[in-house]
């Protein structure tokens, strides 16, 4: 059976999540997550940005060099009321798939409400409830940071799009993903556990 590797990268320009997971036909494995801290939450930011880029590529790749995943899913740019703000998460994210092309993985993006729906069930869940699912789906006990529980996030997510998309919904044994009934309704992962 084969087994695909996705890394799922929550960009930031202080912290950046990664969480890694193995889809083996129907199911997922948890293979490793961390975060790249890039500068103090903090205050104002003592490491200037191109710095903070440059610590964000090289950490990783360390990590994709680690785990070697096939494919790198990262959120989709958002809409920010700080522009400021804005234009450093997209630097930050720039970088990050940049790092993804040159160590030739397929890039795969997802706006936060596709995460959050395929994850917990509805699009406006916060942080929280997107952590506590994650550890229920992966059997993680704990994660350091959001953002690390928000890059497994993505990974689940594009894990059961491509469950969906092999036809292997139709034979899912295990909790961690959803059959597709016959009005083809796709259920979210909180759904298919029955916690909502």
């Amino acid at each position: 059976m084969e087994t695909v590797r996705i890394l799922g990268v929550d960009p930031g320009s202080r912290l950046t999540g990664y969480g890694c997971i193995d889809v083996i036909g129907n199911q997922i494995r948890h293979v490793g997550h961390g975060t790249l801290r890039l500068a103090s939450t903090s205050g104002k930011a003592t490491v200037p940005l191109e710095a903070r880029l440059l610590l964000l590529h090289g950490g990783l790749l360390d990590v994709i060099k680690e785990y070697r995943p096939q494919i790198m899913v990262v959120e989709k740019v958002f809409f920010a009321k700080n522009a400021v703000s804005a234009l450093k998460l997209g630097q930050a994210r720039g970088a990050v798939v940049l790092t993804g092309a040159i160590s030739s993985l397929t890039i795969v993006e997802y706006n936060p409400t596709e995460v959050k729906a395929t994850v917990v069930g509805h699009g406006r869940a916060d942080k929280g409830q997107v952590a506590k699912m994650v550890k229920l789906l992966t059997g993680c006990s704990d994660f350091e940071t959001y953002d690390a529980s928000d890059a497994m996030a993505l990974a689940i997510c594009h894990a059961q799009n491509l469950v969906s998309i092999n036809g292997a919904a139709n034979s899912i044994s295990s909790s961690f993903f959803c059959g597709r009934k016959k009005k083809r309704k796709r259920l979210s992962m909180a759904e298919s556990l029955g916690l909502r």
